[in-house]
């Protein structure tokens, strides 16, 4: 009896989430909250609708999957791991010297990185050059940018907004958490961008917005998107909640980077644990 798709990419999700929290321990501190706030999301992108190989991750027809907000590194490593293009056994390395697990993404390190991120605002422009290029070599792969709502405050994503629209890029789509937290406080309070979807409509893109920890609604939107048949660029914009799985991380203030008490590390994996063990049985 084949298993509900619904089941797989929660127990993916699950899984991604624990891989984050068990790196997060080795460095005690991290940005595990967006790590934990993704989780949906990466799970439904490696489990369901990215193209690749896991024994191959440069393979010339796989989608291209863009970290523009490269300190969410430890939330891709866990998609890579959950995906078989990182080892399980590379965990226990994450932030260390000489490993292929930095703290911030590094694309001459880690099999499965594409870019190497740090200076928000760039993956856009990196995934419309891309994109560009896959066209002339008629590659049908897709490019897929994961960026924040803080990158939506750097005038180089709405450039790169426009380029896409003005060359017909309907092999982009551009990922974007909006979880309402930058190191200085509400990413609306640092610079409004609501109403971000009438924005991006206006850019000529085509535009979803939904529950980016509803798994059911993030799978049907990666769906919409890749099915559309018009000639533009798309964008899913995905409500997230900081921390999501573990209701002690959930409920804190300020989320961007923090640093948890080693035994909270192993009470935020109890969490996670008995939550899924619960609804598995």
């Amino acid at each position: 009896m084949q298993e509900n798709p619904i089941t797989s990419l929660r127990s993916a999700a699950y899984r991604i989430r624990r891989y984050a929290l068990q790196m997060g321990a080795v460095q005690g501190q991290g940005y595990i909250g967006q790590a934990l706030g993704m989780a949906d999301i990466l799970a439904v992108a490696y489990r369901h609708a990215l193209s690749y190989r896991a024994d191959d991750p440069q393979w010339e027809g796989r989608d291209r999957f863009l970290l523009s907000h490269g300190h969410y590194a430890i939330a891709l490593y866990a998609a890579l791991l959950e995906a078989g293009i990182l080892p399980e056994t590379e965990l226990e390395t994450y932030g260390s010297d000489d490993s292929r697990l930095p703290m911030s993404g590094m694309a001459t390190y880690t099999p499965g990185m594409e870019m190497s991120g740090g200076s928000l605002g760039q993956g856009l422009i990196i995934a419309v050059g891309m994109a560009l290029g896959l066209r002339q070599k008629n590659n049908p792969a897709f490019v897929y940018n994961s960026m924040s709502d803080g990158e939506l405050d750097e005038g180089s994503t709405w450039e790169a907004a426009l380029s896409a629209s003005h060359f017909g890029l309907g092999n982009i789509i551009n990922l974007v958490d909006i979880n309402n937290q930058q190191a200085d406080g509400p990413s609306g309070k640092m610079l409004g961008f609501e109403p971000l979807a009438e924005k991006w409509t206006s850019f000529g893109w085509f535009v979803q917005r939904v529950d980016g920890n509803d798994l059911a609604a993030v799978r049907k939107a990666f769906d919409t998107a890749r099915n559309h048949s018009k000639a533009q660029p798309r964008v899913i914009l995905f409500d997230t909640l900081m921390g999501k799985g573990v209701p002690f991380l959930e409920q804190r203030d300020k989320n961007h980077f923090i640093r948890v008490d080693a035994e909270e590390w192993q009470q935020a994996i109890d969490f996670l644990d008995n939550d899924y063990q619960r609804d598995n049985k």
